[in-house]
């Protein structure tokens, strides 16, 4: 059913979703290709929000928090992982492994390599704060549109 915080969510998640792959962009070597990364990410943003976190909104504000929490972590591994997952694509297509099992393992091999590339602090302090802002404007949507 939709409802005024998933509405809410979905769109703060994905605003979050576009500010975070921005930041990526900074932190990843010069001349990297994106593509679509901004989109994808903002609908994998749009996608946590309105199943993870819409759903749960109007139980408090603490629980609010943690679920906004809980929702920005899962962009973060779903953007890892669908980011990965093309790589993976893109290095298979240019008979980069011997195997379906090679190429299956690379994806996390590829995951945890982009995944060190986010280990910077204005990367965690923009998703946590953008957790805390999006937690608050959420609960505001469903104590006030019902």
């Amino acid at each position: 059913m939709t409802t005024a915080a998933r509405l809410i969510a979905a769109l703060c998640l994905a605003a979050l979703g576009y500010l975070g792959s921005e930041e990526v962009k900074t932190l990843m070597p010069e001349g990297t290709g994106f593509g679509y990364f901004t989109w994808v990410t903002m609908g994998l943003g749009w996608l946590c929000g309105w199943l993870i976190l819409g759903p749960r909104a109007g139980r408090g504000v603490a629980s609010t928090q943690s679920h906004a929490l809980t929702a920005t972590a899962v962009l973060v591994l779903l953007a890892l992982l669908v980011q990965a997952t093309n790589e993976m694509v893109r290095l298979a297509m240019r008979h980069r492994y011997d195997g379906p099992m090679e190429a299956f393992s690379a994806i996390f091999e590829i995951a945890l390599e982009f995944g060190g590339h986010l280990l910077d602090a204005e990367f965690f302090l923009l998703m946590l704060g953008g957790a805390v802002v999006t937690g608050l404007l959420v609960e505001l949507a469903a104590r006030h549109w019902r």
